[in-house]
């Protein structure tokens, strides 16, 4: 899901960089630092889309460098347990297969796929529903429900589902 915040970071800035264009450095360095990582607590941070305030610098001791805090809204994609998404399939595999929906990877297991999916090995290796109607493969989109949310430090990694009403392949781009 995405949601707009308001984050606070310290942003440290080098004396060369003072001057007019005080405030067009610090938000540069600041969507460069930040856009496209990952907060645990917060999701992916997709795009900063404002400041709202910059504070009163401060010299940090035995360095030229002065740490300036920052209040700045970005959007931001954290995904819940529950949560339905579309999602391109990377990498398919006699476990199951890996899937893309943006920044986030899910895993789906072949014991979370409608009840009649097999494995097919071969230069393409796909999962092939028992009538032949359904064919997921690399580049495929399936619509996948999220089962399990793991939140390390620096990573967001999702188990997901595709056995359920109206989940499971989308479009056949192969």
């Amino acid at each position: 899901m995405f949601f707009h915040m308001v984050l606070e970071r310290n942003m440290q800035l080098h004396p060369r960089f003072f001057g007019r264009s005080l405030r067009e450095n610090l938000v540069s360095k600041l969507m460069k630092d930040v856009e496209g990582t990952i907060s645990g607590r917060h999701g992916f941070v997709l795009a900063v889309t404002g400041i709202e305030s910059i504070g009163k610098g401060l010299i940090r001791d035995g360095t030229p460098f002065v740490t300036f805090p920052v209040k700045y809204r970005c959007v931001v994609f954290r995904p819940f347990e529950g949560e339905v998404l579309e999602a391109v399939v990377t990498t398919v595999m006699q476990h199951g297969f890996f899937a893309e929906a943006g920044p986030l990877q899910l895993f789906v297991s072949n014991h979370e796929m409608q009840d009649g999916m097999e494995y097919q090995a071969g230069d393409i290796p796909n999962y092939t529903s028992s009538d032949a109607s359904v064919r997921i493969q690399k580049d495929c989109e399936v619509l996948l429900k999220i089962t399990t949310v793991s939140v390390v430090a620096t990573e967001i990694f999702c188990l997901g589902s595709i056995k359920g009403k109206y989940l499971g392949l989308l479009n056949d781009r192969a």
